[in-house]
């Protein structure tokens, strides 16, 4: 059974004025669910918590438990809420109407590898850097969902 962000922050903790953190997560498993079922492999559930997000990563989500914590920012003055609103103009959420698998859990975002490709070629060629080959890893997904779900990302 999925727990949810809410059932294990502490009291008070929606109120964006404490410093937490935005953790990205990845489940091989729920992977390889969300490309059998037609969405893509590259599925990351982002979230903000108050405290240590382990807890929240350890309880699952969408049926699985083997998720994984791909990368963590402290953030300040940001709730779940904003981060997900904010990332949802970016890039598609997968919909917990549509995929009952994942009954009302928010956060699960497929991301196409060009969106993350070209943030890093972008990246580098504003930082004055050469152009290489990019070989796209869990964390380079984790960065790219971070950025952009921070307030002016």
């Amino acid at each position: 059974m999925a727990v949810r962000n809410a059932e294990l922050a502490e009291p008070g903790a929606s109120l964006g004025g404490e410093m937490g953190v935005i953790y990205v997560a990845r489940s091989a498993k729920f992977s390889k669910w969300a490309s059998d079922a037609g969405v893509t492999k590259n599925v990351f559930k982002i979230g903000y918590s108050e405290n240590d997000p382990a807890a929240l990563i350890a309880a699952g989500w969408g049926g699985e438990t083997d998720w994984t914590l791909v990368k963590q920012r402290a953030a300040e003055g940001v709730t779940e809420e904003e981060i997900i609103e904010r990332l949802k103009r970016k890039e598609k959420m997968i919909d917990p109407v549509y995929y009952p698998r994942l009954r009302g859990v928010a956060g699960v975002f497929k991301v196409p590898p060009e969106h993350v490709e070209n943030h890093i070629l972008v990246t580098r060629a504003l930082a004055g850097e050469t152009d290489r080959v990019v070989k796209l890893k869990p964390t380079d997904f984790a960065d790219y969902l971070i950025q952009n779900a921070l307030p002016g990302g």
